[in-house]
Parts: C-alpha cells; structure tokens; sequence
C-alpha cells in the first residue's frame, strides 16, 4: 500500500482501498520541468523568412509568426515555443539547420536559437 492510499472499511467490515488526493508540492516535482526555444534577432534575414520558418517548423498561424517576427526584430529576441527539454533541442537545431534567407544578398545561413529553462 501506497503512503498516498487509505483502507476504508464499511459497517460489513468490507474493506475498500482508497486513493486520496495528492498534494499540490508533490505533484509539483514530479511534473517535467519546461524550457523555452529562444530565436535571436538578426539584419541577415527577411521577415518571410522568418515567418516561413515559424510556419513550417512549428505550425503557428500566419499571424502569430508576423507578430513573432516583429517581436524578435523589435525586441532582438522571442519566445516561439515552450515545451519539454529534448523537444526544445530539437526545435532549436532546426531552426540552426534551416539555412540561409534567399532573399537576402549577404545572408550567410540560418537564425540563431537557444534554449533556456522556463522556471
């Protein structure tokens, strides 16, 4: 028996296991901890660029990666995905292997990104 499950017996004397509510701190370590994709800003490359590649490698709407794309050109940075950790390595490298903007003469390959611990 589980320290988190209670015997609970009725007036038969029939005995019934009884799981009860885990507290909240509990739960809390045990949930997988969240890390954000972090993509820098950069003058190399377009904002269709950018917005092609939001679209195609995460599935934002057409809106949310416009939005993403002035974020990052305005602020230098934006947080395009929080998610587990190995899945935040491997949206980061696919942003790192997207290549460069054909649309810009001296682009030379892909935007930057990161990865960084949400909590």
């Amino acid at each position: 028996m589980d320290a988190d499950e209670t015997v609970v017996a009725d007036e038969n004397q029939t005995a019934t296991m009884v799981a009860e509510p885990r507290k909240k701190a509990e739960r809390e370590k045990r949930e997988v901890p969240r890390y954000h994709v972090i993509l820098w800003d950069s003058d190399a490359h377009s904002y269709e660029y950018v917005e092609r590649m939001l679209r195609e490698l995460f599935g934002h709407t057409p809106e949310q990666c416009h939005k993403m794309a002035e974020t990052v050109d305005t602020q230098g940075k934006v947080v395009v995905l929080t998610t587990t950790k190995e899945h935040a390595e491997l949206k980061r490298d696919q942003i790192l292997a997207y290549g460069k903007d054909d649309l810009i003469r001296n682009c030379t390959g892909s935007m930057h990104a990161t990865i960084e611990s949400a909590g």
